[in-house]
C-alpha cells in the first residue's frame, strides 16, 4: 500500500505524529538549530509512533516494510517540517513575547508559530522563578 492509499484521516493523524514529535523533539534540543539531527528525530518520531499512535497498529507489516512507503514517509516528515518552520508566529505571540522580553530585559530569537510557543513556555517559566527568588 501506497501514502497517496492511505485513508485522508490517516494521513492526517500521520501528520499530527510528526508534528508532535517534532516539536517535542525541538523543545528537548531548546530549539538550538545546530543540535538538530534528522536520525534522531526519526529515531523519536519512530518511538512515538510505536506507543503512542493509534495509526501504526492499522497499517500491515507488509507496508511497514516496504521500501517505497517509507520513502514516501520520509518526503511527509520533510513536508511536515517545512510547513512548520514556514509558518510566522501570530501576531498575538510577537506581542506576548515582546512583553515577556521587557519584563525579563532579555531577547530571544525565534522565527516559527511552534518555536514563538516553545519561547513563550521558556519565557514564562524564566518569569516565575524570577519573582519567586
Amino acid at each position: 500500500m501506497a501514502f497517496k492509499d492511505l485513508t485522508q484521516g490517516m494521513k492526517i493523524s500521520i501528520s499530527r505524529s510528526i508534528t508532535t514529535s517534532f516539536e517535542s523533539y525541538m523543545n528537548g534540543i531548546n530549539w538550538n538549530e545546530d543540535k538538530f539531527n534528522m536520525q534522531n528525530f526519526v529515531a523519536e518520531w519512530r518511538e512515538y509512533i510505536i506507543n503512542h499512535a493509534s495509526w501504526y497498529s492499522q497499517i500491515s507489516e507488509e507496508t511497514k516494510a516496504d521500501p517505497v512507503f517509507h520513502e514516501e514517509l520520509a518526503l511527509k516528515i520533510n513536508e511536515v517540517i517545512n510547513k512548520i518552520l514556514s509558518e510566522k508566529p501570530t501576531k498575538a505571540q510577537m506581542d506576548e513575547i515582546n512583553e515577556l522580553q521587557e519584563q525579563l530585559e532579555k531577547d530571544y530569537d525565534y522565527s516559527c508559530k511552534l518555536e514563538a510557543k516553545y519561547v513563550i513556555e521558556v519565557m514564562k517559566e524564566q518569569l516565575k522563578k524570577k519573582r519567586s527568588s
